[in-house]
């Protein structure tokens, strides 16, 4: 439930509301163990992804470093290769190199 929140911290481009907003609402989903809320529900939950965003919002605009911003494309190969390595997934190739002497 959780595996949707990634860092959003220092990339170029920056991360996005709707980016901010997702990974809130995967934090809420955590917290309350819903990933959809009752009825009864719906109003708090709602209220609580709206908090969490604002505060996630206000913690990336407060953020400082002098490291150079990382690279989405990159990032997300390196995590493909991750997984590939956790879980013995085929679907990332690995180049590799081969000898035919």
């Amino acid at each position: 439930m959780c595996r949707n929140i990634k860092t959003l911290h220092n990339f170029a481009p920056p991360a996005t509301a709707d980016e901010i907003r997702a990974s809130s609402l995967q934090f809420v989903r955590k917290l309350s163990g819903f990933t959809k809320p009752s009825k009864p529900n719906e109003e708090a939950f709602n209220h609580a992804v709206d908090e969490v965003t604002h505060a996630a919002q206000h913690l990336l605009n407060s953020l400082v470093t002098n490291a150079p911003p990382r690279d989405r494309e990159v990032e997300a190969m390196k995590a493909r290769a991750r997984s590939a390595k956790r879980f013995g997934s085929a679907s990332v190739p690995v180049v590799t190199a081969h000898s035919h002497s």
